[in-house]
């Protein structure tokens, strides 16, 4: 891992090999609500693709900041700042965001002086307010939290037992604080009066039967975006390019083709 030292702390993060030769646009991958850079490995990891992927502060090997679970907007800020200075340390001009990662994404092209070419807005939407149960559990009783979150099209639409081990792995390594702390800063997230704002082309994904983020959240996004495509990923659920990572990828290849026409 690499990393960069910024506003106090320090912000983690895994680059393509250093061979590789695609001259599209350099991608930063944003992961969502308790995840780390790992849950992007097919992508940066895939011969030929110029990625980043980071860990948010407080999350994998990056240092954690001095926020409370309630923060909400805070939290957002201080993740577009990690990914703001992981892009330019870096040469990213298109942002690829998960959930939690695509408001990161968005946040940094509305409120951020930072040359983009693209947004790619995974499972995501302008405003993603999260269930009263949901985050009274997050702060009361983690574990049970967790397997909400593994339930039928959560996460994931496939009941995958290794993918499902995985997961509680990491959310127990990221850990109740942080995850907690994601969470309320969806829920407090909401541009829906900004999209015009938003000056670069952007793809939208989701997994056709997302009941986190519903196809509904990715429809109004497109709709409401400038310029936006929506690519919509049969047997999915939250995080497509894990369930179908041939499918997202073709779709961001083709993205940053056009983006490079």
């Amino acid at each position: 891992m690499d990393s960069v030292t910024h506003d106090g702390r320090t912000t983690a993060y895994r680059a393509a090999p250093a061979d590789s030769t695609d001259e599209e646009p350099r991608v930063l991958y944003v992961h969502g609500s308790g995840g780390t850079h790992s849950l992007w490995a097919n992508q940066y990891g895939r011969p030929g693709h110029d990625a980043v992927a980071l860990d948010l502060s407080g999350h994998g090997e990056s240092d954690d900041i001095d926020l409370g679970p309630d923060a909400g907007l805070d939290a957002m800020a201080a993740y577009a700042g990690d990914a703001v200075t992981v892009a330019r340390e870096t040469d990213a001009t298109v942002l690829c965001g998960n959930s939690l990662g695509g408001a990161v994404a968005l946040t940094v092209a509305l409120d951020h002086d930072l040359a983009l070419d693209g947004l790619v807005l995974v499972g995501t939407g302008a405003k993603l307010g999260v269930a009263e149960g949901l985050l009274d559990a997050l702060a009361t009783d983690y574990d049970a939290a967790i397997e909400t979150l593994l339930d039928d099209d959560m996460l994931y639409h496939s009941r995958d037992e290794t993918r499902q081990a995985e997961a509680r792995e990491m959310f127990a390594a990221v850990g109740q604080r942080a995850t907690e702390r994601d969470f309320r800063a969806c829920d407090a997230f909401d541009v829906r009066d900004r999209l015009g704002e938003v000056d670069v082309p952007a793809l939208v994904v989701n997994g056709e039967h997302d009941r986190l983020t519903p196809p509904s959240f990715h429809e109004y996004l497109a709709d409401h975006l400038p310029d936006a495509r929506h690519v919509e990923l049969a047997d999915a659920a939250h995080m497509p390019y894990l369930e179908r990572p041939d499918a997202f990828d073709a779709a961001v290849d083709d993205f940053l083709a056009d983006l490079s026409d």
